[in-house]
């Protein structure tokens, strides 16, 4: 497996907020690697408010331990 995720630390929160995004993305490539697979169900939860909510706060999770990693951007202008 290629390292795609070789720091937590970002320059602003949206660079930060982005990293979460791609977090998320990644870890369900992960758990489905099967791209067909995916996008089959894609439909399904894609208009399913639970799943969204859902993805939502895994996304948040993980912009929260960006944010820790990254002092919250205390030094930030």
């Amino acid at each position: 497996m290629t390292t795609w995720l070789p720091t937590l630390k970002t320059a602003t929160p949206q660079e930060g907020y982005e990293l979460a995004v791609k977090m998320a993305r990644v870890a369900i490539k992960m758990t489905q690697p099967d791209a067909e697979v995916r996008d089959k169900l894609r439909p399904v939860y894609a208009e399913n408010a639970d799943a969204l909510i859902a993805s939502s706060q895994v996304v948040a999770t993980h912009f929260a331990t960006v944010a820790a990693a990254n002092d919250y951007w205390r030094d930030a202008p």
